[in-house]
C-alpha cells in the first residue's frame, strides 16, 4: 500500500513555474495638470488667508509652488525623467534672480536685524523658491503646443474667478471672500473693501484692488487671443464672455495702474492686428465706455480724472518723495541691499514702486536681476513670434509680449513682490513664454514632462 503522502505526490499536478508579474511602465504626471491645480488655489482661494506661523509666505498657493520646485529638482536627478532638454533661457533668468536674492540674504546677515526682519528674510526665500518652481516647471514641462493652449485657456478661466468676485463686491459692497477660506487658515491683512470717490474698490480674491487690476490687465491679452482664434461657435461665445468679464471688472478696481496697464497692452497688440480688427476693437471699446457710463454713472469719469492728475495729486507727490530716501539708503548698501523682503513698512516706510524696493532690498545686482526677469518675458515672446510659422502662434506670442509689457509698467506703480497673486502670475507667464519659445525654436520633442 502506498502512503497518503506518496499518493499525493503521484496525483499532484506538475509543477509550473510562477509567472513573473508584468510591470506596467510608469506614467508621467502631466505638469499642465499640476499647474492647473495650482491655478485653482491661486485664483479661487482668497490670497490673504495663510498658514498662521508662516505669514505672507504661508499662503496655500506659495506652498504648492515650493512643492513644484522640489518636484522639478528631483526630476533632474534621473536621466530618464529630467526636464532639462535643449536650450531654455528661463533657467538662466531664474538662477540669476535666485542668486541675487541669496546674495542679499547673506548681506542682510552682516547687519543687525530685528526678529521681525529676520523672519521676513527667511520667509522671502520661501517665496522665491515658489516663484522659481512655477517658472521652471512651466517652461520645461509643457510638452507640446496643445498642452500649452490648454494651460493658456485655464489661466484665463482662473482669472475670470477674481473678476466675477470683484463685480459682486463692487455692486453689493459685501466682502464675500470671508466665506471662501479653508478651515485652519488665518487672515493676513484686513478683509474690508476699500473705497474711492464713492465707489467700492473690490479686490476679488487678490489682496488689494491694485493687484487685482494689474493681474486682470496681464491676463486680458491671453483671453483676447483665445476668443479671436476659437473655431467652435459655442465655445467662442463663452470665451468672449470671459473677455467681457475681465475687461469690465478691470476699471471697477478704480486703479490707475490697472487702466494704464490696459492701455499698455493695447498699444502692444493693436499695431499687429488686421485693420478690420483694430476698427472693431475701437468701436467695441467706445460702445463699452458708453454702456458703463449709463449703467455706472461716474465710474469712467473718476478713472479718467485719476489719470489726468498724475504728478499733481497727493498720491503722486508722496511716491516721488520716496526717491531721496531710497537714494540715501541705497548708497549705504549699493550692491546687494539690506536683504530681500526686509524693508518692512511697519519699520521703515511704504514704497509703492518695485524697482525702488528691489534697489533697497537687493541692491543694484538685485535690480538688474529684476529687470532681466521682466525683460526676458518680452524678449522671449518676440523671438517666439519671429520663429513661429503660423499666424495664430505669432498672435499668442504677441499677447505674451503684451502681458510682459503690463508687468514692466505695473511694477513701477506698486511694490508687486509684496502681493502674492501678481508675483505668482508673472512668474507663471514667464514660464509660459519660455515654453512657447522652446517649442517654436526646438520643437515639441525637445522636452519631456517631469516624472512623479
Amino acid at each position: 500500500m502506498t502512503s497518503t503522502s506518496e499518493a499525493a505526490r503521484v496525483h499532484a499536478p506538475p509543477h509550473r513555474p510562477l509567472k513573473r508579474r508584468t510591470l506596467l511602465p510608469k506614467k508621467r504626471v502631466d505638469p499642465v495638470t499640476i499647474i492647473s491645480f495650482f491655478l485653482v488655489i491661486l485664483f479661487v482661494m482668497p490670497a490673504r488667508y495663510v498658514i498662521g506661523p508662516l505669514g505672507g509666505a504661508g499662503s496655500p498657493a506659495s506652498m504648492v509652488a515650493v512643492m513644484l520646485l522640489v518636484w522639478y529638482l528631483l526630476s533632474t536627478l534621473s536621466p530618464r525623467w529630467t526636464p532639462l532638454h535643449g536650450r531654455q533661457p528661463v533657467r538662466a533668468v531664474i538662477v540669476f534672480f535666485a542668486l541675487a536674492v541669496l546674495a542679499s540674504y547673506v548681506a542682510a546677515m552682516t547687519r543687525p536685524l530685528s526678529s521681525e526682519e529676520l523672519n521676513a528674510a527667511d520667509l522671502g526665500l520661501v517665496l522665491v523658491a515658489g516663484w522659481a518652481g512655477i517658472a521652471l516647471v512651466t517652461a520645461d514641462g509643457i510638452p507640446d503646443m496643445d498642452r500649452l493652449e490648454t494651460l493658456r485657456r485655464r489661466i484665463v478661466l482662473g482669472g475670470s474667478v477674481p473678476a466675477a468676485v470683484a463685480m459682486i463686491q463692487f455692486f453689493t459692497g459685501i466682502e464675500i471672500t470671508q466665506y471662501m477660506a479653508l478651515p485652519g487658515l488665518v487672515e493676513n491683512g484686513a478683509g474690508v473693501l476699500f473705497e474711492r470717490e464713492g465707489f467700492f474698490r473690490p479686490s476679488g480674491t487678490a489682496t488689494h484692488p491694485i493687484e487685482l487690476g494689474v493681474v486682470l490687465a496681464a491676463i486680458l491679452p491671453l483671453a483676447l487671443h483665445g476668443a479671436i482664434y476659437c473655431r467652435d461657435q459655442q465655445a467662442r461665445k463663452k470665451r468672449w464672455l470671459m473677455v467681457a468679464l475681465i475687461a469690465t471688472a478691470l476699471p471697477m478696481s478704480v486703479s490707475r495702474s490697472a487702466i494704464l496697464g490696459l492701455f499698455v497692452a493695447m498699444i502692444v497688440l493693436l499695431p499687429t492686428w488686421k485693420p478690420e480688427w483694430r476698427l472693431r476693437a475701437i468701436l467695441i471699446f467706445g460702445a463699452a465706455s458708453i454702456v458703463m457710463r449709463i449703467m455706472i454713472p461716474g465710474l469712467i469719469g473718476t478713472v479718467l480724472n485719476l489719470i489726468s492728475v498724475i504728478g499733481a495729486d497727493e498720491n503722486s507727490t508722496t511716491r516721488t518723495g520716496d526717491y531721496d530716501a531710497v537714494v540715501a539708503a541705497v548708497t549705504q548698501r549699493p550692491l546687494f541691499g539690506q536683504g530681500f523682503a526686509t524693508y518692512l513698512p511697519r519699520i521703515y516706510r511704504v514704497i509703492d514702486n518695485q524697482y525702488l524696493m528691489s534697489s533697497l532690498e537687493t541692491g543694484l545686482v538685485g535690480l538688474t536681476a529684476l529687470l532681466t526677469f521682466l525683460l526676458a518675458g518680452w524678449v522671449l515672446a518676440r523671438r517666439a513670434r519671429k520663429a513661429a510659422t503660423n499666424e495664430e502662434t505669432r498672435h499668442l506670442a504677441q499677447c505674451l509680449a503684451a502681458s510682459s509689457a503690463v508687468a514692466i509698467f505695473g511694477f513701477g506703480t506698486f511694490d508687486a513682490f509684496s502681493f502674492p497673486m501678481i508675483a505668482n502670475v508673472m512668474f507663471l507667464l514667464l514660464g509660459l513664454t519660455g515654453a512657447l519659445y522652446r517649442l517654436q525654436t526646438t520643437g515639441p520633442t525637445a522636452a519631456q514632462p517631469p516624472a512623479a
